[in-house]
C-alpha cells in the first residue's frame, strides 16, 4: 500500500505546519535514542515486552475481576484490548509511515523491529485503551494505570521503533476506542433500568 504523502515525503512539507510537526517529531526521536542511559536500557526493553498486546493490563484486570467478582470488567478490558490492536494495525497498514530504523540506521534499535507501519503505535493504543477501562471501572487504579501506559508507550520511542507522534496518536486512539466500548457496554444497563415493570 502506498504511504500517505505526509509520512513518505516530509522534506517537501517543511514549510507547512504539518511539515514542521514531522520535523520536530524526528528531531525529538533522534534526541531520545542518542541520549539513552545504558543502565536503563533493560527497563525500557522490559516495559516494551510487557506492553505487547496489553498483556500486563490483562493480567491485572483478570486478578481484579476475580478478587472483586466483577467479570464484566475483564470482558470490557479484553474487548478494548482487542479493538485497539485491530484498529491500530489497520491504521498502520493504511498510513504506511516508515519506522525510525528504516530512516536512520543508527543507533540500532534495542528490540525487534516490526514489519508493520509506524503510526499509530499499537503498544500505546492498547496500553491507553486498557488504562482507560481500568480507570473507569476502578477509579483507584487510574493513576498507576495511566503511568504504566505512558511508560510503555514512551518505551517504544526509547527502544527505537517508533516516533513520538506515533505514541501520542496511539494513546489518543486507545482512549477513544475504550471510551466508545465503555459507553456501549453501559447502554444495556440503562435500558434495563428504564424498562417499566409488569
Amino acid at each position: 500500500m502506498r504511504p500517505l504523502a505526509w509520512c513518505s515525503r516530509p522534506r517537501s512539507w517543511t514549510a507547512s505546519p504539518a511539515g514542521a510537526l514531522i520535523t520536530a517529531d524526528r528531531h525529538l526521536e533522534r534526541w531520545v535514542v542518542h541520549h539513552r542511559v545504558d543502565w536503563l536500557d533493560w527497563l525500557f526493553v522490559f516495559l516494551s515486552w510487557i506492553g505487547t498486546d496489553g498483556v500486563v493490563f490483562l493480567v491485572v484486570g483478570a486478578v481484579v475481576a476475580l478478587l472483586w467478582r466483577r467479570p464484566q470488567l475483564f470482558v470490557v478490558l479484553l474487548a478494548s484490548d482487542g479493538a485497539a490492536v485491530l484498529v491500530s494495525f489497520a491504521l498502520r497498514d493504511w498510513i504506511g509511515r516508515r519506522r525510525p530504523p528504516l530512516v536512520y540506521p543508527e543507533p540500532k534499535p534495542l528490540v525487534h523491529v516490526p514489519h508493520s507501519g509506524s503510526f499509530p503505535s499499537g503498544h500505546a493504543s492498547v496500553a491507553f485503551a486498557c488504562a482507560t477501562v481500568l480507570a473507569w471501572k476502578v477509579p483507584r487504579l487510574a493513576f498507576p494505570a495511566f503511568v504504566l501506559a505512558g511508560a510503555i508507550a514512551w518505551s517504544r520511542v526509547y527502544v527505537g521503533v517508533h516516533w513520538p507522534l506515533d505514541v501520542f496518536g496511539g494513546a489518543a486512539l486507545g482512549i477513544l476506542v475504550a471510551t466508545a466500548l465503555l459507553m456501549l457496554s453501559a447502554v444495556p444497563r440503562r435500558s434495563r433500568r428504564g424498562t417499566p415493570a409488569g
